[in-house]
C-alpha cells in the first residue's frame, strides 16, 4: 500500500478529538506503518502526535505537530492536556464518524482501572462516576469499521488530566443505613450532603444524583428521590428482593459540584437485606398477619386508633425496637388532666414513626383487642404476641395498615413512607424527571462529552 492510499485509508475513519463541554482537543488522523492495520496484536508504546493543553472553553484549542506510525496500524495519541476546570461530571468518549469502539481502556496514574460502559451502540464510552481532580489518565481505544476485505482495527491513546481542585472545604455525602449490617427489604438509602443544593440549580443537582452510586447483586431497578436540598432517598421500584446486596458509594471525590465547591472523600456503604418480613395489620378485622417470603407465619388479634386518633393507613417501615418506653399523653398534644391522658411504661415496642407511632404489648386493652380500636393511635397487642413481634422483625421490615380509616401515611416527613408513592410519583422526585432520562440503579449520564 503506497503512503497516499494508506493515508486515505486511515483518514477514512475520521479525527480523534475529546470535547469537555464546549471544550475541543483534537488530532489528525495518522499514517499506518503496516500495510495491514488488522494485524496487531497488542498495544505498542504511543506514538507522538503533539496536542496543546486545553483548560478554557469554547475555542480550538489544539492542532497536530509532527506525526509517528508503529507497527500494527496506526496509532494516535497527544501531549497530555488538562480538562478544563470549570466542567463536571461523567467522561464520556464518543465516536464521531461510523465504527464501533470495540474497546476502551481508562486507567488512572497508577494504573487503576476506570470503570464505564459502553453505548448500546458501541459508539460511545462513559465513565460510572466523574473523574477526581488532580489526576491523570490514559485511555487506550480499539476502533473497529466494516472495510472491504473485512473489519478493519485502528488503535487510538489519549493522554489527559484533570485540574487540580483549590483549597477549601469540600462536599461530602453521608450514606445511611448503617455499613455491614442486615435490614428489612423496605429500608431505603439515605444521603445527607455537607452542602446544600438549591431545586433552582437543577444542573448541580444533576451532577450530584449521577455520582451517587447505588449497586446491588442481583442487580435492581431505582432511582434517587430528592426529598429536600440537602437530603435524597434512594429506592427500587418494588421493594428489594430478599437477600439483596446494596453497595453505595459517592463519585463526587474531586469533582466539582456547585459554584467553587469540591467534592471530598465520603464513606461508602454496603448493606444487605434479609427475608421479606411483612406485618399486616387490617384495622376492620382488628387482625395483624406477620408473613415471612410471602408465607403467613402468626395471626393475633389487635386494637388500633380510636375516633380522633386514628392509625394512619399505608405502608411504613420499622425504625427501631424499644424493648421498654414510657408513653405519655403530652408527647402527641394530649394535655395532662384529660380523660385521654395517659403515662405509661410500655414493653415490646416496635417504632413505625418518629412522631411515636408503635407495635407494641398492650395488656390493659384485651378485652378490646380483636373486637375494638381503643387507642391513641398505637397497634395494641397481648405481651405474648408483642414479644414474638419484637423478636422477628428488624429495622426496615414492613408494616401496612389496611381498610382503616386514619390519614395516609406521608412520604418524608415522619419515618420512611416512601413506598407510599407509585413509581411514576417516584421518578418525577429525580433532578432528571424534566425531560432528561434519570440514571437508574447507579448508572451515570456524562457531563463531559470528548468526541473520538
Amino acid at each position: 500500500m503506497s503512503d497516499a492510499s494508506s493515508r486515505s485509508h486511515v483518514r477514512g475513519w475520521g479525527a480523534l478529538s475529546l470535547a469537555v463541554g464546549a471544550v475541543l482537543v483534537s488530532t489528525a488522523a495518522q499514517t499506518p506503518a503496516d500495510p495491514d492495520p488488522r494485524s496487531f496484536a497488542r498495544p505498542e508504546p504511543a506514538a507522538l502526535v503533539t496536542v496543546d493543553g486545553c483548560s478554557a472553553g469554547g475555542v480550538l484549542c489544539s492542532a497536530p505537530r509532527r506525526t509517528v506510525a508503529l507497527r500494527g496500524g496506526p496509532v494516535l495519541t497527544g501531549k497530555a492536556f488538562t480538562l478544563g476546570g470549570r466542567v463536571s461530571g461523567p467522561l464520556e468518549l464518543a465516536l464521531r464518524t461510523p465504527g464501533v469502539l470495540a474497546d476502551v481502556t481508562v486507567t488512572d496514574q497508577r494504573g487503576r482501572r476506570v470503570a464505564g460502559t459502553p453505548s448500546a451502540g458501541g459508539t460511545r464510552w462513559t465513565s460510572t462516576a466523574p473523574l477526581p481532580a488532580g489526576a491523570r489518565y490514559a485511555a487506550r481505544l480499539v476502533v473497529e469499521r466494516s472495510g472491504a476485505q473485512g473489519p478493519d482495527r485502528h488503535l487510538a491513546r489519549l493522554d489527559f488530566r484533570t485540574v487540580a481542585a483549590p483549597a477549601g472545604e469540600r462536599f461530602t455525602v453521608a450514606f445511611g443505613p448503617d455499613d455491614g449490617g442486615t435490614y428489612g427489604v423496605g429500608r431505603p438509602v439515605t444521603a445527607e450532603l455537607s452542602h446544600p443544593v438549591p431545586a433552582d440549580d437543577p444542573d448541580a443537582r444533576r451532577v450530584v444524583e449521577r455520582a451517587l452510586l447505588v449497586r446491588t447483586e442481583p442487580h435492581v431497578e431505582g432511582a434517587w428521590y430528592w426529598v429536600d436540598s440537602d437530603t435524597l432517598h434512594y429506592r427500587p421500584r418494588a421493594y428489594w428482593p430478599a437477600y439483596t446486596t446494596v453497595r453505595v458509594r459517592s463519585g463526587l471525590d474531586g469533582s466539582r459540584v456547585i459554584g467553587g465547591l469540591y467534592g471530598g472523600r465520603s464513606r461508602p456503604v454496603t448493606f444487605s437485606t434479609g427475608a421479606r418480613i411483612e406485618a399486616v395489620t387490617d384495622v376492620a378485622a382488628l387482625r395483624t398477619t406477620v408473613f415471612r417470603d410471602g408465607e403467613p407465619l402468626r395471626t393475633f388479634p389487635v386494637t388500633t386508633g380510636k375516633a380522633g386518633y386514628r392509625t394512619r393507613v399505608g405502608t411504613k417501615v420499622v425504625l427501631g425496637k424499644e424493648p421498654l418506653v414510657r408513653m405519655r399523653g403530652d408527647s402527641i398534644g394530649i394535655a395532662r388532666g384529660s380523660r385521654d391522658y395517659f403515662d405509661l411504661k410500655v414493653r415490646w415496642a416496635t417504632r413505625v414513626t418518629w412522631s411515636g407511632e408503635y407495635l407494641h404489648a398492650a395488656p390493659w386493652s384485651l378485652d378490646a383487642q380483636g373486637s375494638e380500636n381503643v387507642s391513641h393511635g398505637c397497634t395494641g397487642m397481648s405481651t405474648e404476641d408483642a414479644a414474638w413481634l419484637f423478636s422477628t422483625v428488624r429495622e426496615g421490615d414492613l408494616v401496612r395498615v389496611v381498610n382503616g380509616y386514619g390519614a395516609p401515611m406521608t412520604p418524608f416527613d415522619n419515618g420512611f413512607g416512601e413506598w407510599n408513592l407509585s413509581w411514576p410519583e417516584w421518578l418525577r422526585g429525580s433532578a432528571f424527571a424534566a425531560g432528561t432520562e434519570a440514571p437508574r440503579s447507579g448508572s451515570a449520564a456524562a457531563a463531559l462529552r470528548p468526541a473520538l
